[in-house]
């Protein structure tokens, strides 16, 4: 998507060395929009040194006076290639703002003998009172009824406020997923169509399907009815509220009864509520993505997210049986089966044995072995059921892209899966930029470039770190797990939940500047103070949607993170979730050693980490990137 008057990129690269440069163009089709062109990057140059660097193709959308999301065709090719097609649509910033009804979610399953509901609201502000009626289909399961909410009325007052309408499935004896049409209708405006699916509960559970190569291929993602309700309260959260979040399990009270911020619900509440989206679904399968995060001294090294367990209070062994052992309980309940479930594997834990040993908190940690112990017992119980995928944290680039990390870190990973029961095979994959900030591809510059002579590696900003943005880390760290013995099929996910770095403050090419430090600044689209940065970041933006296979290795782009939800308050509040006061989340604090003694450039007034926050929500709807 081109915002009209602005710019968007793709990156291309080849995918093996060739045996000498190769030139890729980027040719605009003659038909389509003609205010969509090529306006950097026409053509290319790949090297034997160069090929696998992703670069950037910059496309832009003239101004135009029109209403119409026009779309234009861009063709890369190179001769003796097969040529890609690349689809550019315009969003164009000229529609009027006219009156319509938002209805969220638009496919509802109905769990037989229960109810589920979904929500409506207006999109602008009425003149007068609006009615809107929610009437069932005379054909379709007559057992799924409307129960509560047929007619609702808004006013100039409550008109962005979502009502909820209830639906009831009835008890039958068949075993049918039966389905019937809601229509949302009111005078004057366009009528919406709300499927409801009835959830049988007369089948017989328990079949698994094979287990998959990268699991997202073909799914969709669960909808955290909390986190969507939470974003769609926000002023224009209903473009993003239907996107799949991670459930996060950040304490044994949270397996049972949720967890803070927008998730009241307990695992088996989400994992039944999942079973509902997936009888709406049709065809496809549904990924729910549970975050374990409760290790033994956790977080050792931040800490706005440390947790209730300490290793000197038998901390492993309650996270073995209390915690992991209930968890995976849940999980193996055969009516669970139609389900993917993605396992995030303990945020920001085995990294911090290799960076952050002269903290008092982390070298309990490696010497005790909790964390490895911890991380093995884990990935053996949950790889154990055949639905469930692993996937391990593996920091970002900003914390392991130096060679001194890279390696050491990438073999801890392997000598702890391997002492899990099952080896490495447990693991099917591993994340990056988990709740991070940095940027998915800086698209002005690589790690490759020059500057007067310098590389950019030299520059303040960079640090001398081998990479400079979380996609070229990913790619190269999933080669290097495999070189020191994980499956070559292995996949990895980046969080891209706040990641985009879009708005007004956002690059729209490379700096001129032949200062090294200025061209960096200038250029990059990572907008933080320092990459090391991490607490409710000011500027930051939502990133890529979630989707599946979207670049070689990688399985998915996901939004483990819930956007909105806090990484730690700006000052110490009292609670009962075992979570300190972190100076990086204060935005007065002038940062210590491992941010290079920078301003922390976090967001004031934050809650507790995981507790909703609105304005940084509100921030991260503006910065998106790409852009809603």
């Amino acid at each position: 998507g081109v915002p009209e008057g602005g710019t968007a990129t793709y990156s291309v690269r080849l995918n093996s060395a060739p045996t000498g440069n190769v030139t890729v163009t980027n040719t605009a089709a003659a038909g389509g929009d003609t205010n969509l062109t090529v306006s950097a990057g026409a053509s290319l140059t790949f090297t034997t040194a160069n090929w696998q660097t992703p670069q950037n193709v910059t496309v832009a959308a003239a101004e135009d006076a029109d209403t119409t999301n026009g779309t234009r065709t861009i063709t890369v090719a190179s001769s003796g290639l097969t040529s890609v097609s690349v689809t550019a649509t315009e969003a164009d910033n000229d529609v009027p703002s006219t009156q319509s009804l938002v209805v969220t979610p638009t496919s509802v399953g109905v769990p037989e003998g229960g109810t589920a509901t979904y929500s409506v609201r207006l999109n602008s502000a009425p003149t007068g009172n609006v009615t809107v009626t929610n009437t069932a289909a005379a054909g379709g399961d007559a057992n799924l009824t409307v129960s509560a909410g047929a007619s609702l009325t808004f006013t100039t007052a409550n008109w962005q406020t979502p009502q909820n309408v209830t639906l009831a499935a009835a008890e039958d004896t068949d075993q049918t997923n039966g389905t019937r049409t809601i229509t949302v209708a009111s005078s004057g405006l366009t009528s919406v169509s709300v499927t409801a699916t009835e959830v049988d509960n007369d089948t017989t559970p328990g079949t698994y399907e094979p287990h998959q190569d990268n699991p997202y291929v073909g799914a969709t993602g669960y909808v955290n009815p909390d986190w969507s309700a939470a974003a769609a309260a926000e002023p224009g959260g209903s473009a993003v509220s239907n996107v799949s979040t991670g459930v996060w399990l950040d304490r044994i009270a949270a397996i049972t009864s949720g967890s803070a911020g927008s998730n009241s619900k307990g695992l088996r509440d989400h994992l039944d509520l999942a079973l509902q989206q997936d009888a709406a679904n049709g065809s496809s399968k549904l990924i729910i993505q549970v975050v374990i995060y409760n290790l033994p001294n956790r977080d050792c090294s931040a800490l706005a997210s440390n947790g209730e367990l300490l290793i000197a209070q038998n901390g492993l062994n309650r996270y073995k049986t209390e915690y992991i052992d209930v968890i995976a309980a849940i999980m193996a309940d055969p009516k669970y089966a139609p389900l993917r479930i993605a396992a995030i594997i303990e945020i920001d834990s085995l990294p911090n044995l290799i960076t952050n040993t002269n903290l008092a908190k982390c070298q309990e940690a490696q010497q005790s072995g909790a964390y490895v112990q911890g991380v093995a017992y884990a990935l053996g119980k949950l790889h154990a059921i055949p639905n469930v995928y692993n996937y391990v944290d593996a920091g970002h680039h900003g914390w392991l892209g130096w060679d001194t990390n890279f390696g050491p870190s990438s073999q801890l990973f392997s000598s702890t899966a391997n002492s899990a029961t099952g080896g490495r095979a447990t693991v099917d994959g591993f994340i990056t930029n988990t709740a991070n900030y940095s940027a998915l591809v800086e698209p002005y510059f690589t790690i490759n470039t020059t500057v007067n002579g310098q590389q950019i590696r030299q520059s303040t900003w960079v640090d001398w770190n081998f990479y400079v943005d979380e996609l070229s880390f990913a790619q190269a760290f999933r080669n290097r797990l495999i070189q020191d013995g994980f499956s070559s099929n292995i996949g990895m996910l980046i969080d891209t939940s706040r990641n985009g770095w879009g708005g007004s403050a956002r690059p729209t090419g490379p700096s001129t500047s032949t200062d090294l430090n200025t061209f960096v600044s200038q250029s990059r689209v990572d907008r933080r103070i320092h990459a090391g940065n991490w607490c409710n970041q000011s500027g930051a933006g939502l990133g890529e949607r979630p989707r599946s296979a979207p670049a070689a290795g990688i399985d998915a782009y996901v939004w483990i993170k819930p956007p909105g939800e806090s990484d730690g308050s700006s000052s110490a509040i009292p609670n009962d979730e075992g979570k300190g006061f972190d100076r990086m989340c204060d935005p007065t604090y002038g940062g210590n050693e491992r941010n290079g003694n920078s301003s922390t450039g976090a967001l004031a007034n934050s809650p507790l980490s995981g507790h909703w926050f609105s304005s940084q929500f509100r921030q991260l709807l503006q910065n998106a990137n790409p852009p809603l």
